[in-house]
């Protein structure tokens, strides 16, 4: 007989150990008395004859998968779990697809005690409550009773959700605490050690009752989700029982109230005559950013709305917001902003008192690691977002509308026209106004010719001084900077 020590019931590390020396000595499972701490050896120990000589080339077999089983396996309480384990090892040797028979016995309570486990460990990361520790900032202490050994197990995964915080875990057996450098173990406690309710816990059952549906409650789910055993624990535990008592009332009232109607664009943007126009495009902005039309806007950080003078007689129109724009919430900043503001200044155009915005409202990209590709909008993006564009020139109202690029020729023509086709003879925009077209300065930037890109920039002015000459009512003179322009946009 064969007494293998371990050091505690967890000790995983030191049951390994005494596994692979097991095997390598071929001791029979039935020859092997497991014992943790100072116990006494077995009587028989005492009685065995000496263990046969080790197989310096025996290599034990064991998978990957086994040995992350044994590892929560030894954290349960079954006091037969050492023997099962290396019961199992020792069947693997000639049998290493043991694990994949889901009919064995010992196969059967190995997976019953790992899935034990991992319901106890998913348990204590969802219901331990930190409480403050009067006197002692940013310390914190939670009581739980945890139905296996898994505070060692565990305490890393709450090292690595509360980083910033001093913390401690008690159990009735075992201790953990961190102080934000290291983490430690030490001896259970008892529930008086850790601290009483603190304010943040009033503000926890506030949010518990607000976010309670009594329209999705299921009593059954809800305790197999949270099992009673741990309501003594929880401050929100106190609310369940009068929740589900008036969960039927709470749905019959919801049932009864009537669905609030959708607002329509019309409805509080343009039924009050002496509505300020201010007042109506800060309505505008506000509706437009919670706008899902799209089936990208809940990847965009933010809806991007147009900026400008509601007086102005030229509007610009792009194409979408870039990464800078998503980020910051405004039109053409970033590269592409600084190029334009450069050439409207060359252009002698003042920002301000312009009208700028974009056919679509959202960033539409693709991720590529850390950073977000561009990708041009669909037609049913640029056909959906039409509604805020239409929106905004009936409160602008401008003369001329300069469409940049194919996108918004798209938007504001309804049809697709080339590029170089719509700058040299313009188009009607959907509500009747002129529109007149040139480049997106993006395309500007990503031309890898110099020169190339130089012409370009060239076209981009004269049509700012064309398109603001024609706002402004000043006649184009004949072969006033008229250039041929023979790029389309991609």
């Amino acid at each position: 007989m064969r007494v293998a020590r371990l050091e505690s019931e967890t000790d995983f590390e030191g049951w390994r150990g005494h596994a692979r020396a097991l095997l390598c000595d071929q001791v029979s499972p039935e020859d092997v008395t497991w014992q943790v701490g100072k116990t006494q050896d077995n009587l028989f120990a005492i009685l065995d004859a000496p263990a046969p000589s080790r197989d310096p080339d025996y290599r034990p077999k064991v998978s990957k998968q086994f040995l992350a089983d044994a590892k929560l396996a030894l954290c349960h309480r079954d006091q037969e779990r050492f023997g099962l384990l290396y019961r199992l090892i020792h069947r693997m040797q000639d049998d290493p697809g043991l694990l994949s028979n889901t009919v064995d016995d010992d196969v059967i309570r190995l997976n019953a005690l790992v899935k034990s486990v991992s319901r106890d460990r998913h348990k204590m990361r969802a219901f331990v409550r930190f409480r403050a520790v009067k006197g002692e900032p940013d310390t914190f202490v939670s009581w739980f009773e945890p139905e296996h050994r898994i505070v060692e197990e565990n305490a890393p995964f709450f090292m690595r959700r509360f980083a910033n915080m001093t913390w401690s875990i008690l159990t009735p057996e075992r201790s953990a605490h961190y102080d934000r450098k290291h983490l430690r173990f030490g001896p259970g406690a008892k529930k008086a050690d850790a601290p009483d309710a603190d304010a943040l816990e009033d503000l926890w059952r506030t949010y518990y009752g607000a976010i309670f549906n009594p329209a999705r409650l299921k009593v059954k789910a809800m305790g197999a989700e949270m099992p009673k055993k741990y309501w003594k624990n929880l401050p929100e535990a106190e609310l369940i029982a009068p929740l589900i008592a008036n969960a039927r009332k709470l749905e019959a009232g919801m049932v009864e109230a009537a669905p609030t109607p959708p607002k329509r664009l019309a409805d509080y943007a343009f039924s009050e005559p002496g509505l300020p126009p201010g007042d109506a495009l800060a309505i505008l902005r506000r509706e437009a950013a919670g706008c899902a039309l799209c089936d990208h806007a809940c990847h965009a950080t933010r809806t991007v709305f147009g900026e400008g003078s509601l007086d102005a007689s030229l509007m610009v129109v792009g194409e979408q917001p870039g990464d800078h724009e998503d980020i910051a919430g405004r039109p053409f900043i970033g590269p592409t902003g600084e190029l334009f503001d450069k050439a409207l200044i060359e252009a002698g155009l003042a920002r301000d008192a312009l009208y700028i915005t974009n056919a679509v409202k959202h960033f539409r990209f693709t991720p590529k690691g850390k950073n977000r590709i561009h990708q041009s909008p669909k037609v049913s993006h640029i056909d959906q977002c039409r509604w805020w564009l239409r929106a905004e020139r009936r409160l602008v109202k401008p003369k001329v509308t300069l469409a940049m690029g194919a996108t918004a020729i798209r938007a504001l023509s309804g049809r697709s026209i080339p590029i170089d086709e719509a700058r040299e003879t313009g188009f009607d925009c959907f509500d009747g106004r002129a529109g007149l077209a040139t480049i997106h300065p993006a395309a500007i930037l990503r031309q890898s010719d110099p020169d190339e890109a130089a012409t370009l920039y060239k076209n981009l002015i004269i049509d700012l001084r064309r398109a603001q000459k024609m706002a402004t009512g000043k006649a184009n003179d004949a072969g006033d900077e008229a250039s041929s322009f023979n790029h389309t946009n991609p």
